[in-house]
């Protein structure tokens, strides 16, 4: 048995692919469209290893949503450096929900409130500002 993918449904395509890809740091692997079933399949995942891959899946007549919950916890990224990658996220208009106080652990949510966990490969970074007196936003 060998992992393949997690499934992530989205409303907006090119928003979801903007915050994986451009924010988050996520490669486009492949796309499959499919016009009699109505849908956009994309496969993502991190630089250097397609272990680990993200569907995106867009059902193009919409889906209700909700908060993102549907059966669905959160996906979790090692990162080279917590507060650098914090940091991207900010600049490009993202919420740190969970700042990582601690130079281990952030989560951020993705347009379609998917929770997405940043680790710190390795060991914690010494706390810094301003993450270490940043509070919480939100659900993450």
């Amino acid at each position: 048995m060998k992992y393949l993918h997690t499934m992530v449904r989205v409303n907006d395509l090119d928003e979801s692919i903007d915050f994986y890809c451009n924010k988050l740091g996520l490669t486009e692997l492949r796309r499959h469209e499919n016009e009699g079933g109505r849908f956009t399949l994309v496969f993502l995942a991190a630089p250097g290893d397609e272990s680990a891959q993200v569907e995106l899946t867009w059902n193009w007549d919409g889906d209700n949503l909700g908060e993102g919950s549907r059966n669905f916890g959160h996906l979790a990224y090692a990162v080279d450096d917590i507060y650098a990658s914090c940091q991207h996220l900010m600049d490009g208009g993202v919420t740190i929900n969970r700042p990582p106080r601690d130079g281990r652990m952030a989560f951020v949510r993705s347009p379609d409130n998917i929770s997405i966990e940043l680790i710190q490969r390795g060991e914690a970074l010494a706390p810094a500002e301003p993450w270490s007196s940043m509070e919480n936003t939100g659900e993450w």
